[in-house]
């Protein structure tokens, strides 16, 4: 039986993710027939259809699974928005604001240029073009966690880079929802007003009080989640509008506290002890995140389906990065060159730009930093794997796409190498 603690482990390293990367990976290149058999089979027949969507495995993790996942990624935003979360106050978050506008811009304009050196003045160009909202994305899970490895946990460039992951992550849902409907579907807008509904719902069930998280997902997401399915916009962002009614504390501690908690107390520093740090207010040894969980729903929310969302990515990462090596083509290089090169130019162009705008970076951080940081954001793959099977219907494109997606683990390496030779970590000169 697993401990706690190695649950915990396995959560903070991202490693059902990690190991479903590498399983579908080898699956795809040992016998890539049966993998796509098993990743589109029909569990309830052929004709099985939901809304006019065939119900396969792939419908079960992309459309209904990933509905949860993007759904803890509003949590995160929505708490970002408190006092004493990240987005809180503004003035604090401009440089990083400023800086995630170039993560979004960097990268699609290098993606541009470089499809249009690749593909310029051939009939694929405007295919391969649509494909630029894959290097926005900045995996937040990941980024977080190299970023701690690479700077020291305590760094002021970690909090930076979570601020402009989250702000990263807020745009992506949008770019998603906008720019990539479901092409064998006519997008219909009249259909939305059931998403509207949806939000008026929890709205209701916010002034009456209603404490219970499921209530709103099952009633308010279900509306939501109909309503994108019929408007051929992405279904799995149905609650991306829905968690911000839940109700919530007045104030956070800052986005990713209880894991803080967590990796200080179970990571190795370098082979010496973590340094002691005060337990949060009402906490103790035993219950360590009493003061964290205060039992509103948006909390109760995110605590009760982080493991099995963290676990379900192993699924996720299954079905989406199986691809074969066999695959790799000029995209490939486009959608990596342009999530790693994209963001390091255009993060750290736009964020220097704000601090001669008058908004500093914070206390501590410098150029070297700010490049480091921009390079982690570089590390696109849960995200970027499921743009990139939004922006393609052709595997001859979205294979060598989801390959880049995958291929962007690299940052991390490139990022502790870079941070070891410019000496960015906590306590180096």
């Amino acid at each position: 039986m697993l401990r706690a603690h190695h649950i915990s482990l396995l959560q903070q390293f991202s490693i059902p993710l990690i190991i479903g990367v590498i399983a579908g990976l080898i699956f795809a290149n040992i016998d890539a027939h049966t993998y796509e058999e098993l990743v589109d089979y029909h569990p309830f027949g052929d004709d099985a259809k939901i809304f006019g969507k065939s119900v396969t495995l792939h419908f079960f993790i992309n459309e209904i699974f990933m509905v949860f996942f993007f759904g803890i990624a509003a949590k995160e935003i929505t708490e970002s928005v408190l006092p004493g979360g990240a987005l809180n106050p503004i003035p604090k978050a401009i440089n990083p604001l400023m800086g995630t506008i170039g993560g979004i811009v960097g990268p699609a304009g290098m993606f541009f240029f470089l499809t249009w050196v690749f593909y310029g003045g051939g009939s694929d160009f405007s295919t391969v073009a649509n494909g630029w909202g894959i290097p926005t994305a900045t995996d937040i899970a990941l980024a977080w966690l190299v970023a701690r490895v690479v700077f020291g946990a305590s760094h002021p460039a970690v909090n930076f880079l979570l601020l402009l992951a989250v702000a990263d992550d807020a745009i992506g849902l949008g770019i998603i929802a906008v720019f990539y409907p479901d092409p064998a579907h006519p997008v219909a807008p009249s259909w939305l007003l059931l998403v509207l509904a949806g939000m008026a719902v929890a709205y209701a069930m916010r002034r009456f009080g209603v404490q219970s998280w499921p209530v709103y997902i099952l009633i308010a997401g279900g509306l939501s989640w109909v309503g994108l399915v019929k408007s051929s916009i992405e279904p799995a962002l149905a609650l991306v509008v829905i968690v911000p009614f839940l109700p919530g504390p007045q104030h956070t501690g800052g986005l990713f506290e209880e894991d803080s908690y967590q990796f200080e107390h179970s990571h190795p520093y370098d082979g010496e002890a973590a340094p002691e740090k005060p337990l949060p207010a009402g906490a103790s040894d035993a219950n360590p995140q009493a003061a964290h969980h205060t039992h509103a729903p948006l909390e109760t929310f995110e605590h009760q389906l982080k493991l099995p969302v963290d676990f379900g990515l192993f699924f996720f990462a299954f079905a989406n990065a199986g691809v074969a090596f066999s695959s790799i083509s000029a995209v490939t290089f486009i959608v990596l060159a342009s999530l790693i090169g994209g963001k390091l130019v255009g993060i750290t162009l736009l964020s220097w730009l704000g601090t001669k705008m008058g908004f500093p970076l914070p206390e501590g951080m410098a150029t070297k930093h700010l490049m480091v940081t921009s390079i982690v954001a570089g590390l696109g793959l849960t995200v970027a794997l499921f743009v990139a099977g939004k922006a393609y219907d052709d595997p001859i494109f979205q294979d060598p796409a989801k390959m880049g997606a995958v291929l962007s683990a690299v940052a991390a390496i490139i990022a502790f190498v870079l941070g070891r030779v410019l000496k960015v970590k906590d306590g180096q000169d």
